[in-house]
């Protein structure tokens, strides 16, 4: 068929990896897919991959998704009948300093956490494995045996013949110049041979998809850097299954191919490309090979590979490829268009995660939501500072740079920063803050004293900022701070379907008086978790919504989206107007009383309710909540009154011990407490109950509620995973990830991990699982070992908070 159909219901646009997979996942499901490539499949810029696949990253479901693309690989030759090159022997990691050999052993056991099998080995086992390469730098290695290599073109080219088999249909040369939309919906793409009318559009189109996107209001973050790897002539007695192999102290990776060797790496001063477009016609193209850039990564290699010295030099191939502002790559539907997809960005490992991300992408678009949490690939991370071009290039360059460098915890961008400030910005650098960023806004950390350098210094032990941050946890504890929370995502809800709206989305009961705050999860319809947050109601028709800065795109979508059609009420962002303080301590009833007019008295003003007051002579909405379990008020006021509210409590806390708090300390408190972090702790995997917040769910009530039939069946039939708290001794270090061991039986892995300094332990949270369920009593009746790496620790566990504000007791 060379002409396209008038119509199909979906339309995939894109024929590289990303696109096939995704037209091949979808016709598995039975939907109607028309898949449209400009100019020939894979000519974009999977034809030039290097492909390698591994499958280990941070986060548990971005694993499994990569685990999926090497069980679709592994049958995928068979299925179509066409080769795909995908070879599964293993993939090799290099240590060659202390610092690295922790975070390699720490990686071995996140991939234990997450079912993989991660070898740890020492050099002269890792020489045996790779003995073309001096292991004389080398401390230990770690070996995944299941990752591999593929051939780019050939997988993909089978992915579109099983595509073709299951019903797709598929055209080259065919290009996507525009979209018809009518009062904000897809009605049809127009191509250059004609109209189709469609329902979804899926937009894989790789590096040219931010420009098409922005056509259409949608933002796509990406920018296309130019990406190298060299291709020897044959190597006498390569061998012929050599794992594919890391060398991220050399920035450096390897793999065989064709009795040579592909070497490539990541420079720490990259080349971006096409920043004012890409040219025309460009397809099956590379770009001129850059012999004095590549020499660093050359010079490097020679030191790990001597056979280098000899070896012939088949091609250097110049290749750009789409790179993103955090390394992940884009996934899920628009924010700003219905039924508009996008899988792009695939910052150079489109080919392990091709399978995983087509599978991902056509349950997204079928079933309106994707298999499983998505959050760190999900579109709806993004915000305001994305659509900024000179800040997603400069973030890009940085995080380019890093593929290879340390992943330290709690790492901090450096590039693109103060895009976005509190009024207070000045007033607290000026005194020691050191400032992080999340989503643009900059966001006090931690607090030095006099005499010490507010900077980061990164580390696998006890950082720089630890008794920083244990003299502000001392301080919310004993006295009081102010944290400078102005970041906090704020939205406004208003009109006469406003209640009805949000006692549909919340799982918590929203009809309250007004003055209430309510303290809520929003739910999808199998029950999981895709916000938290508070709702305060201001009056009939008007409530106020806040919820974490990093969650303001992605909560203000699933809001909007789920307003009944038929009820009148508007959403509104305003946090870019209000400014946010939040006093807490045992000290904050007395600071606050002495700056306003207000009867702040537990009886006048109890917990979890929100009253206008006076500071100052300056409005401010306060709300009676916490996060970090002590009396305390998060103050709102308009941005232009922040700096003089901030000054009368300093001044009126001066008596009382109130001192400047950060980020980090919030994080200790609340993990003595027991909140949970959405993104972490909860999410669209974890229910209520499972996540030990069931009281927040309204099902004594007959109201109904988004996820409310899940949700009662679950309560009949309990859970098979529990959250719970685990604490080891203060010199053992938990960051996340560490896997969980009970009666000698992996059950799972921490979700946060951090420090307590009240109760002096180490802290850290997870779910216990069992597939014939789980309760209280089963979780306290285990012996409990965490894996650090690769190392097991006794551990203690709990299902009540560790600190409780009200009885100053500590439960060790």
């Amino acid at each position: 068929m060379n002409t396209p159909p008038s119509s199909s219901n979906i339309i995939v646009i894109g024929g590289g990896i990303i696109g096939c997979s995704t037209a091949y996942h979808l016709t598995k499901s039975g939907a109607e897919v028309i898949l449209l490539e400009r100019k020939k499949l894979t000519s974009g810029t999977t034809f030039h991959a290097a492909g390698l696949v591994g499958q280990l990253r941070s986060s548990a479901n971005i694993t499994r998704l990569l685990g999926y693309s090497v069980e679709l690989y592994n049958n995928l030759e068979a299925e179509t009948g066409l080769a795909t090159g995908w070879k599964m022997n293993g993939g090799l990691r290099l240590a060659c300093n202390e610092e690295r050999w922790l975070e390699v052993r720490r990686q071995a056991t996140t991939a234990h956490s997450f079912g993989l099998q991660m070898e740890l080995l020492t050099p002269k086992e890792a020489q045996e494995l790779w003995p073309l390469m001096n292991v004389d730098d080398v401390v230990g290695a770690g070996f995944l045996p299941t990752d591999g290599q593929a051939n780019p073109s050939d997988i993909t080219q089978a992915l579109a013949k099983g595509a073709r088999m299951a019903g797709a249909q598929i055209f080259e040369d065919c290009k996507v110049v525009d979209l018809e939309i009518e009062q904000g919906r897809i009605k049809a793409v127009i191509t250059t041979t004609g109209r189709i009318e469609c329902e979804k559009v899926v937009l894989c189109a790789g590096q040219w998809s931010r420009d098409f996107a922005r056509r259409f209001g949608v933002n796509v973050p990406l920018v296309s850097m130019e990406h190298q790897y060299m291709v020897t002539e044959p190597i006498k007695d390569m061998p012929k299954n050599l794992p594919t192999l890391r060398d991220p102290d050399r920035l450096t990776y390897y793999k065989e191919e064709v009795g040579g060797l592909v070497m490539g790496g990541y420079e720490s001063n990259p080349i971006a490309w096409a920043l004012n477009g890409i040219p025309k016609g460009f397809h099956y193209t590379l770009l001129d090979s850059n012999y004095d850039h590549f020499e660093p990564l050359m010079e490097l290699a020679l030191g790990r590979i001597p056979a280098l010295e000899t070896a012939g030099i088949k091609t250097l191939t110049n290749g750009p490829e789409a790179f993103t502002p955090d390394g992940n790559f884009i996934i899920g539907e628009a924010p700003e268009l219905p039924n508009f997809f996008v899988g792009a960005g695939f910052n150079a490992f489109g080919i392990a995660a091709g399978g995983g991300a087509g599978m991902a992408l056509a349950e997204w678009v079928k079933n309106g939501a994707p298999p499983y949490d998505l959050w760190p690939v999900d579109i709806r991370r993004f915000g305001q500072p994305h659509a900024d071009d000179q800040w997603v290039q400069s973030r890009t360059a940085e995080a380019y740079a890093k593929h290879y460098t340390m992943a330290w915890p709690n790492e901090e961008h450096s590039s693109a920063r103060l895009y976005r400030k509190s009024p207070l910005y000045d007033l607290l650098k000026d005194q020691g803050a050191c400032f992080g960023e999340k989503l643009g806004w900059e966001r006090p950390n931690w607090f030095a004293a006099p005499g010490e350098t507010p900077k980061d210094i990164y580390s696998f032990e006890r950082p720089n900022w630890f008794d920083a941050v244990a003299r502000e946890h001392k301080a919310v504890r004993e006295a009081a701070v102010l944290f400078d929370i102005s970041s906090f995502a704020k939205f406004s809800l208003k009109g006469e379907g406003a209640l009805t709206a949000l006692n549909w989305i919340a799982a918590n009961n929203v009809d309250r008086p007004a003055g209430s705050l309510i303290y809520t999860q929003m739910l999808n319809d199998a029950g999981g978790i895709e916000c938290d947050l508070t709702i305060t109601r201001l009056a009939e028709h008007a409530f106020y919504i806040v919820t974490g800065t990093g969650s303001a795109t992605r909560d203000f979508d699933w809001i909007s989206r789920n307003i009944p059609k038929e009820l009148a009420c508007k959403l509104t962002d305003v946090t870019a107007s209000r400014a946010v303080l939040a006093l807490m301590g045992p000290n904050a009833r007395k600071i606050l009383a002495a700056v306003t007019s207000v009867d702040v008295s537990n009886t006048a003003f109890p917990f979890a309710t929100a009253q206008r007051i006076e500071i100052a002579g300056c409005p401010v909405l306060a709300l009676r909540v916490t996060y970090v379990g002590e009396l305390g008020w998060e103050l709102h006021m308009p941005v232009e009154h922040a700096r003089e509210v901030y000054r009368a409590l300093m001044t009126a806390g001066q008596a009382h011990g109130l001192v400047n708090a950060g980020y980090r300390a919030i994080e200790s408190c609340r993990l003595e407490k027991g909140y949970r972090a959405w993104g972490s702790d909860i999410g669209p995997d974890h229910t209520p109950f499972e996540a030990g917040l069931g009281w927040a769910v309204k099902l004594h009530k007959n109201t109904p509620f988004k996820g409310r039939e899940a949700m009662a069946a679950q309560k009949e039939t309990g859970v098979k995973k529990l959250m719970a708290c685990f604490t080891a001794p203060k010199d053992v270090i938990l960051l996340g990830r560490e896997t969980i061991y009970r009666n000698g039986e992996r059950v799972g892995w921490l979700t946060s991990g951090g420090y307590g300094y009240t109760v002096e332990k180490s802290i850290g949270y997870g779910y216990v699982r069992n597939p014939d369920g789980v309760d209280k009593v089963y979780v306290l009746n285990g012996e409990y070992e965490l894996e650090v790496a690769n190392r097991r620790i006794k551990c203690a566990v709990h299902t009540a908070p560790l600190f409780d504000p009200e009885m100053k007791n500590i439960r060790t």
